[in-house]
């Protein structure tokens, strides 16, 4: 049976990965998919940019005077670089909060520069962090602006968790009482709907003029173009989502979720793809998305040249020498819409 994702060692491969992907218009058309479009998911951290159209439509954003920038990390799985945390320090302090009152917990920061320069001090990691920070103080935020408990947030029945289920609901149309919930490594809840519906949300993210609400076009086009001109705060250094968008400048809009989830949008064409490496294998994710993007015709040499590490991703040894690389393996099949 043929395997979409190949990793080799030297020149014999060793494993292989299974991937399902789902290639939307904002129109609801199913362009493209391989595996199952309809495969049910858990997106993790790529809802990151539906879960803040509460933090901006409430007016919350706008009282705490957030700046793109601050949008974007709104939307972020920062790396915990010193900017990353000086950007949440900030709004933390515009909300009249402390750090603890973040319920993200905590964790190694992904950027080694930052985790080395905290253990020569002696120090620990805090919240901030984390890299779902950012996601958690545009809650803090909505919640405080909307006078209600902050320290119930993210609970499910807490009442900014049902906006952006409701959110959720609307952008991806997927009625809410068919999305599943679980919890999320950071403790709020987690969304499971079909990629399907979720390469829609990305569509709909991309180019966002398809959405009924004028109101909504205006929060989910601030929500896109904060990402977009601020790709650093939503990854960070030698991260996929902040060098494609930085590569592509405007073109694409793009997040990562854990478990091996990637989501893109093309604003041009307001195409939205959402990708599931099967077995959470992450270092089939990146491979797997590039090949899309070539097979949409967006290889551009220079930029596939430019983000080749992720075109065929290094497999490397422990003395940092490549001894094979992941590549891909597979074709899009052309599609309709499915049945939901």
């Amino acid at each position: 049976m043929k395997k979409p994702i190949l990793v080799y060692r030297g020149k014999y491969i060793e494993s292989t990965h299974n991937i399902h992907v789902a290639v939307v218009n904002k129109d609801g058309k199913l362009l493209y998919s391989y595996g199952d479009p309809m495969r049910v998911t858990f997106p993790r951290s790529s809802m990151k940019p539906f879960q803040a159209i509460p933090l901006l439509e409430t007016g919350a954003a706008d009282t705490f005077s957030y700046s793109k920038a601050e949008i974007a990390i709104a939307c972020a799985s920062h790396a915990g670089e010193i900017f990353h945390r000086e950007t949440i320090l900030d709004l933390l302090g515009r909300l009249g909060i402390q750090e603890d009152q973040l319920q993200c917990g905590t964790h190694t920061p992904w950027n080694l520069t930052s985790y080395k320069e905290l253990l020569r001090k002696g120090e620990d990691v805090t919240p901030v962090f984390s890299n779902c920070s950012g996601k958690h103080t545009g809650m803090l935020a909505t919640a405080i602006h909307m006078k209600e408990d902050i320290s119930t947030y993210r609970e499910v029945k807490h009442p900014h968790q049902q906006r952006i289920l409701k959110a959720i609901e609307d952008i991806c149309d997927f009625p809410k009482e068919h999305i599943k919930l679980g919890v999320d490594g950071c403790g709020v809840p987690v969304h499971q709907l079909p990629l399907y519906n979720v390469a829609l949300g990305y569509a709909r993210l991309a180019s966002p003029d398809s959405i009924k609400s004028v109101e909504r076009i205006n929060i989910v086009k601030r929500i896109r173009d904060s990402m977009m001109e601020f790709p650093e705060m939503v990854g960070g250094t030698n991260r996929f989502d902040t060098d494609l968008m930085q590569a592509y400048e405007g073109r694409i809009v793009s997040k990562a979720g854990a478990e091996a989830v990637q989501c893109m949008g093309l604003v041009e064409e307001g195409i939205g793809i959402a990708i599931k490496v099967a077995d959470g294998g992450t270092r089939a994710v990146n491979v797997a998305a590039m090949e899309v993007l070539n097979q949409l015709g967006y290889k551009d040499e220079k930029i596939f040249t430019d983000l080749d590490r992720y075109v065929h991703t290094p497999v490397l040894n422990a003395r940092k020498e490549k001894i094979g690389e992941v590549r891909a393996n597979f074709r899009l099949e052309e599609g309709s819409s499915p049945k939901k």
